[in-house]
């Protein structure tokens, strides 16, 4: 039984996958997901204008997307039961919770995480917080990790997909700046942003940022770019799959120590062409296709966040099977 609480927003909307894996909807996964996600309801688009996203003011995308996901909505009471059900059984250990800017929002954040964190179950929430009160908020709700989504993998992308050129509502300063702030609340690895690849940015870009986030304490996650009808990219293709691959294999080394971005050699247009890792090493860790899986908060998988489950998938969201392995031994050239 919930209790009364006026921050608790009535409805809230679910992910297709999770909705079906915690049977609110009759379907079928092809991969289940390892993180209940869910995205605070509203009949606004968010007042922000990113030119990727379905949500964005100016997007004429359906209502229920975000990313390639349909987000039916369900009452709030109804998700927390079947959430609760599922923590129970030990088939979900973390809740992340999407937010857009809208009236009210944090308000409802506080709510929402509030309640959830009842089920004795770890919260993520991804949003872009504005301001420091509003990442306190969320800490002293119950808030485990806290993302921020920088997108861009430099400034100049920034300004022109989330920026002024947009007519959006971000800075790139003051978004690294909330980052900071964010680390010196949360601390270091309970930080992370996403950077989305195929925006016009070069390899050497991404892992530059990615180098910083390592430093700074902050987890960066990588996804590939998806267009979506009616966003302002929405005739833009994906990225090359291979030059993702070898963002993925090169943050995985980053992110673990295994290399740095100074070890790293880049060709004339700033592609990858050295991992600063030894061959016999290297080799064993493509093997392994752990640098391919989705990249983020613990037990996320994110499943076909960026890709139709017919592929190619970008981010795997299970243990690759031995084809997969040999398909990027291939793409790599090893």
């Amino acid at each position: 039984m919930i209790n009364s609480c006026s921050n608790l927003p009535p409805q809230i909307r679910v992910s297709l996958g999770t909705a079906i894996f915690l049977g609110l909807l009759e379907g079928k996964n092809d991969v289940n997901p390892t993180t209940a996600y869910l995205m605070i309801h509203t009949e606004s688009k968010c007042s922000a204008n990113c030119s990727f996203c379905p949500q964005a003011r100016d997007s004429n995308s359906r209502a229920d997307m975000l990313a390639r996901v349909t987000w039916p909505r369900f009452p709030t009471a109804v998700l927390i039961s079947a959430l609760s059900n599922a923590v129970k059984e030990r088939k979900v250990s973390r809740v992340c919770i999407q937010a857009l800017n809208i009236p009210g929002v944090f308000l409802n954040l506080d709510g929402l995480v509030r309640e959830i964190k009842k089920q004795n179950v770890c919260v993520s929430v991804s949003c872009q917080p504005l301001n420091r009160q509003n990442i306190l908020l969320l800490k002293n709700a119950g808030v485990d990790r806290i993302g921020i989504a920088l997108d861009a993998a430099s400034e100049t992308v920034f300004c022109k997909i989330k920026g002024i050129a947009t007519g959006g509502v971000y800075s790139w300063d003051d978004e690294i700046k909330l980052l900071v702030e964010a680390l010196a609340i949360f601390g270091a690895g309970r930080v992370s942003t996403h950077l989305i690849v195929g925006l016009g940015e070069s390899e050497r870009d991404v892992m530059c940022l990615v180098q910083w986030c390592v430093d700074s304490g902050v987890l960066p996650a990588l996804f590939a770019f998806t267009p979506v009808c009616g966003t302002v990219l929405e005739k833009c293709s994906q990225p090359d799959v291979v030059s993702y691959r070898r963002l993925q294999l090169a943050r995985y080394l980053l992110v673990w120590g295994i290399s740095r971005l100074e070890r790293l050699g880049f060709d004339s247009v700033g592609r990858i062409v050295k991992f600063g890792v030894d061959f016999a090493v290297l080799k064993g860790i493509v093997g392994s296709g752990e640098p391919f899986r989705t990249s983020g908060c613990p037990d996320c998988n994110r499943p076909f966040y960026n890709e139709k489950p017919s592929g190619p998938l970008y981010n795997y969201p299970r243990v690759l099977d031995v084809e997969e392995v040999e398909e990027i031994l291939g793409q790599l050239n090893f």
